[in-house]
């Protein structure tokens, strides 16, 4: 088995306002990589070009050891479960006919395991779907997803308008899901602090360009928070200031620990500072 379940090179993307540029990114088995970025960073895009549903100006796409625009990858397709920040459902249906439904399209469709989802996110079988609340939707998406052995899956906004309670419970989910052999994760979100708690890696998508991707732990390392005054940041190198903030008494600074003094008090970065004082920086 190749080592990873996903391997970008070059994509891109371009349309009259908005382009994804030279994007390269690899999610290795076994691993949840959180692509993060502000609404129309690129991170829908993305996840559509990794299916082939959008048609690409560049780059190649490798989804679980095969070319996505290949035969090979249409037999691969139902070893990937896919939700998406809009599920597309037909209002007028419910959970058990979307069953039905779901059988007669995917071979490996297991109705015992999407009985036990069902009842796991206590989703009633014969509500219709236009009465679901947006929580309700999205474990509809996810028991359909998980239910018809998928080895990855790619989810767009799964978390997001969702009560906390919620959120923990999914994130619980796909983390599990991860931790099994031969599977992977990627979760895109604008709600940084999910990722940070679930993610092996993190990619930063910022005007569709990807900014940093990188393991989750290596980035908590590497930064830091300074407090000082705007003199002794004058002393700090250039290339390890990341980002500043000046107040009335003092400056903060996202800094890289390595090229501080022995004496600096650095305090620990939160991913979301990481991402918030970079996003400052390139403005």
């Amino acid at each position: 088995m190749d080592t990873n379940a996903i391997e970008i090179r070059g994509l891109c993307k371009r349309y009259k306002d908005f382009s994804l540029e030279n994007l390269n990114l690899d999610l290795p088995y076994g691993c949840v990589l959180g692509l993060v970025g502000e609404n129309g960073a690129g991170k829908s895009t993305t996840i559509r070009l990794i299916m082939d549903a959008l048609e690409r100006d560049g780059g190649t796409v490798s989804v679980l050891g095969a070319d996505n625009q290949s035969k090979e990858f249409l037999n691969l397709k139902e070893d990937v479960g896919v939700v998406l920040d809009e599920t597309f459902v037909p209002e007028v249906i419910n959970a058990k006919q979307l069953g039905k439904i779901m059988a007669g399209t995917y071979r490996n469709w297991d109705q015992e395991t999407y009985d036990g989802w069902l009842r796991k996110f206590q989703l009633p079988l014969d509500k219709k779907f236009k009465d679901y609340s947006r929580g309700m939707t999205m474990k509809l998406g996810i028991a359909a997803a998980l239910s018809h052995h998928a080895r990855l899956l790619l989810l767009d906004e799964a978390t997001g308008g969702l009560d906390p309670m919620i959120r923990e419970e999914l994130l619980e989910v796909f983390a599990d899901f991860a931790s099994e052999d031969g599977h992977a994760v990627l979760l895109s979100s604008h709600i940084v602090s999910d990722l940070e708690r679930i993610c092996d890696y993190i990619a930063f998508l910022h005007k569709g360009k990807l900014v940093l991707c990188e393991e989750k732990d290596v980035l908590l390392d590497r930064y830091g928070i300074l407090k000082c005054t705007k003199e002794q940041l004058m002393n700090i190198p250039a290339e390890a200031i990341h980002g500043k903030r000046v107040g009335t008494y003092g400056v903060e600074a996202l800094v890289e620990r390595e090229y501080m003094p022995r004496d600096a008090v650095v305090d620990r970065a939160s991913l979301e500072d990481i991402i918030l004082y970079i996003v400052k920086e390139e403005r």
